[in-house]
């Protein structure tokens, strides 16, 4: 087997996923640098979330690899994957917190599903990443009573609970006011020098991808249309990226016949 590169906490080459008979990624190839933030841009439909999903183990593409920490997880154990997902944090779009659960238990479940460290020792390493997420103090409330940007910065704080070394981000801006969106910007980009970790974010959001990003990765129908720096990206001659950019509508004709298949086909992979 080929040594991976340290420098490199991610690598994916000549990736391919089909959900049923139609391609979602098309022939895709990353690299992810160990302390970097890259954030991964496209419109709905590109493939982005397919990707992240990939990523993280969820969905086995049709063909290529990704390997994670030099370890190719399509083709690893569930034991393999389930020691390097240990090593993975992941923060969910809407902060997916158990409604049955204080924030304070929804932090430490990790803990108390993965280690067998006593109860005094997870409390204190809870409140700890409450502080860090600036939400000391709110450890008894319920998920129900937090506002929107209290509940990103909860799941936050349960992502980060076992020291990752490799964080994921679904949309952590969505839903948001400019406001609390430019805080919880700044936590992240306070994350990565803080806890030294390589982070990834799915997002639709211009202005926070350009603040935030060390690379961006831009997807287009299923393809990498490119990977590069916020200067790179935001001066790049490709089309559909300076639409995409600056808000410019694209004329697109939709065939009745070819959305209603692609419809039915997204049916069935739900079903199965």
């Amino acid at each position: 087997m080929n040594e991976k590169s340290p420098s490199n906490v991610i690598e994916v080459k000549n990736l391919f996923t089909h959900y049923g008979d139609r391609a979602i990624l098309k022939d895709i190839n990353l690299d992810i640098r160990a302390g970097e933030i890259m954030v991964i841009m496209g419109g709905s439909g590109s493939g982005k979330t397919t990707l992240m999903r990939n990523l993280l183990g969820l969905n086995k593409p049709t063909s290529g690899s990704i390997h994670i920490f030099g370890k190719d997880i399509t083709r690893i154990s569930s034991r393999e994957l389930y020691a390097i997902r240990r090593k993975m944090g992941v923060a969910f779009q809407g902060g997916a917190l158990l409604g049955s659960m204080s924030v304070a238990e929804n932090i430490e479940l990790p803990l108390r599903h993965h280690t067998k460290l006593d109860d005094s020792t997870i409390r204190i390493m809870s409140r700890m990443k409450l502080e860090v997420v600036n939400l000391a103090g709110f450890e008894d409330l319920m998920p129900s009573e937090l506002s929107g940007g209290m509940l990103k910065r909860a799941a936050l704080a349960r992502s980060i609970i076992m020291d990752p070394s490799l964080l994921f981000f679904d949309e952590p801006s969505a839903g948001l006011d400019p406001v609390v969106s430019a805080e919880l910007d700044e936590l992240i980009m306070r994350l990565k020098e803080a806890m030294k970790v390589t982070i990834v974010v799915v997002t639709h959001e211009l202005e926070s991808a350009f603040k935030i990003a060390d690379r961006i990765t831009v997807l287009g129908q299923g393809h990498l249309l490119m990977t590069g720096t916020v200067d790179e990206v935001q001066h790049s001659d490709n089309e559909v990226i300076q639409d995409m950019i600056n808000r410019r509508p694209r004329d697109e004709t939709v065939n009745a016949e070819e959305y209603l298949a692609r419809l039915t086909a997204d049916r069935k992979q739900q079903r199965i």
